[in-house]
């Protein structure tokens, strides 16, 4: 039986009760599981409580913004063949037979879209075209904006203004006195739905596109600097589980014979052939370094459960950050890599 939370229960009783929806955000759910992030186990753990409470939720909570809202609804069953239907929504659809019950829409849309980002969920500052350019250039002076979209209603968007388009105006020697002076009177607008990697390229074109919601309102302005910034964020933990990782191989590399490195191996995975260091799992170092015979043979003076526990902390995080979700680690996490990676850099260099 699935892990249900307190708040689940009761927000599953109230939908129940009233026969409506309850709207929450995805951060708001993922508390409830005591989580900040949607890696691959909490993702698999809501999934189930939420299918033994009879929920799914709309739009699906791992595809969307972290802080975005989702609908619980009662979820639906019907009856379908084995070969599976293909589904936007985490239905959980089932064959009434007493032999074998057939499961579908536990998988969430695997391309990356526009909305997951923060910027795309953030209503941009706007300013009319009929507004005098100092208050445009004033807002963009106190917020360090390089550009503001002119706006004529949250649905409408009539162009942009920049320091390029200022300066472009000016060096013309064109009287600007009004947004509409030095406008440009083209912005690209993409859906939320827009492919992550489509919107890169529309991005890197126009430095900076607006985003469309559900509800075709404006929803967000993303520039390239947006882009950098998450792709920072996602490079990030990968670039420091890799040095972790190498560095955990130097210290193993050299002193074990390749039958004591076959001995580390995984029993489930016994048909893997092992010929040095680089053929073992990060698992596997840490079950190497585990036996206290095989800690000695370090040379370190330092205590082997500790270096044992953050190797295990950084295994943890390493299966979560391999899932590929765009979410940001929690901070913690990324302290803990951060710091190993100091640890490491340090040990080796007063080794010499």
């Amino acid at each position: 039986m699935a892990y249900i939370p307190t708040e689940l229960r009761e927000a599953a009783e109230r939908i129940r009760q009233n026969g409506s929806a309850e709207r929450i955000t995805v951060r708001r759910l993922l508390a409830w599981f005591l989580a900040q992030r949607r890696g691959y186990w909490i993702v698999s753990q809501i999934r189930s409580a939420l299918n033994e409470v009879g929920l799914i939720s709309a739009p699906d909570f791992e595809v969307v913004y972290i802080d975005s809202s989702i609908e619980l609804q009662p979820k639906s069953t019907q009856v379908i063949e084995p070969a599976g239907v293909e589904t936007a929504q985490p239905v959980i659809e089932e064959v009434e037979t007493t032999t074998r019950v057939v499961v579908g829409g536990s998988v969430a849309d695997p391309v990356p879209r526009i909305e997951m980002l923060e910027a795309a969920n953030r209503p941009p500052v706007s300013v009319v075209r009929d507004a005098k350019i100092d208050e445009a250039v004033t807002i963009m002076l106190m917020s360090d904006f390089s550009q503001l979209p002119v706006m004529r209603d949250e649905r409408t968007a009539e162009g942009l203004i920049s320091w390029k388009s200022i300066g472009a105006a000016h060096a013309l020697n064109r009287e600007v006195n009004y947004v509409r002076d030095c406008m440009e009177t083209y912005v690209e607008i993409l859906s939320y739905d827009t492919s992550l990697f489509d919107a890169i390229d529309a991005i890197t074109r126009h430095e900076v596109v607006l985003v469309r919601d559900a509800e075709k309102k404006i929803s967000g302005l993303v520039t390239t600097t947006d882009i950098s910034l998450q792709f920072r964020s996602l490079a990030e933990p990968f670039l420091l589980l890799g040095e972790v990782e190498n560095h955990v191989r130097r210290l193993v590399d050299g002193r074990f014979s390749q039958d004591e490195l076959v001995a580390a191996r995984n029993p489930s995975d016994a048909d893997r052939e092992i010929k040095n260091v680089a053929d073992l799992t990060f698992g596997e170092y840490i079950r190497l370094l585990e036996t206290p015979e095989n800690w000695q043979r370090l040379r370190f003076a330092l205590a082997r459960a500790p270096f044992i526990a953050r190797l295990g902390e950084t295994r943890r995080i390493r299966n979560e950050v391999m899932h590929f979700h765009p979410d940001a680690l929690p901070p913690e996490d990324l302290a803990v890599l951060r710091d190993t990676v100091k640890f490491m850099q340090a040990l080796y260099s007063r080794r010499g």
